[in-house]
């Protein structure tokens, strides 16, 4: 890893600790020009100690054994876990949650109440529960006067790449809720001007469960794949507190007959 070893590594990491430290004790009493330029760089600064700090957790909590490829079936060719469930997120919480709110990089919520009583919390999970994911993301509903509750999820490009309708796409979610309710998982795989969707009910059990898409009876234009994302669809949701612990998508291809 460069500048991580050696004198002078370890010299420009002093410096550079030392440089911030000064800065903040004499905010007090700087020029505004300055306080801006030095703002500007201390931004971009966080935005890429952000960025290591996620990648850092998400690869030792792989490395600790949660490396979502394990259990997978043989012949897998793509598995991820989005970022959520891998590492902290720079804004953990959104407290009356908008119609349209952001998790990270790849999550949506959406919903369509006029008064909000959504709460979105990421958690750290405690490994000696033995939890699949190092983190989890909970969702607090109160108050629900809105027709519809549900979370996308945008799967990165790797998912479009050599997408086949031999292929199935397979869901494994750890979920538990205070109160039974109905969960629909529908994928849809844009290609060209058409969308393909793939409906699966969630079995109504606490923990783990999977659910498997399968491409082979779609319309599918292979050449035309342009991305993919999944719908978690809530029924109704009212004064339930929903945990999900972990959620990882795979790929494999069909085996053939």
């Amino acid at each position: 890893m460069p500048g991580d070893s050696g004198p002078i590594g370890r010299m420009m990491q002093r410096a550079a600790e030392a440089h911030w430290t000064r800065a903040a004790e004499q905010a007090g009493l700087a020029e505004p020009a300055v306080l801006q330029r030095e703002r500007g760089r201390a931004r971009r600064l966080r935005r890429a100690l952000d960025h290591f700090l996620h990648a850092a957790e998400g690869r030792l909590a792989e490395t600790a054994g949660a490396d979502p490829a394990a259990g997978k079936p043989p012949g897998t060719d793509w598995v991820w876990r989005p970022e959520i469930w891998r590492g902290p997120l720079a804004t953990p919480g959104h407290a009356a949650a908008a119609p349209r709110t952001s998790i990270g990089g790849n999550l949506t919520l959406f919903h369509d109440c006029a008064l909000s009583e959504l709460t979105l919390r990421q958690m750290r999970t405690a490994e000696a529960d033995g939890a699949p994911a190092p983190y989890a993301l909970s969702l607090d509903v109160f108050g629900f006067d809105g027709s519809y509750l549900s979370f996308a999820l945008d799967l990165p490009e790797a998912a479009a790449q050599g997408l086949r309708r031999r292929h199935l796409i397979r869901l494994d979610l750890a979920m538990r809720a205070e109160r039974p309710l109905e969960v629909f998982a529908r994928l849809n795989v844009r290609h060209g001007p058409n969308t393909e969707q793939v409906v699966r009910e969630l079995p109504q059990l606490a923990g783990a469960t999977m659910v498997e898409f399968d491409l082979a009876y779609s319309r599918l234009n292979e050449r035309r794949v342009e991305r993919l994302w999944l719908d978690l669809i809530f029924d109704r949701p009212v004064m339930n507190r929903i945990v999900l612990e972990d959620l990882v998508l795979s790929r494999r291809p069909r085996a053939e007959l």
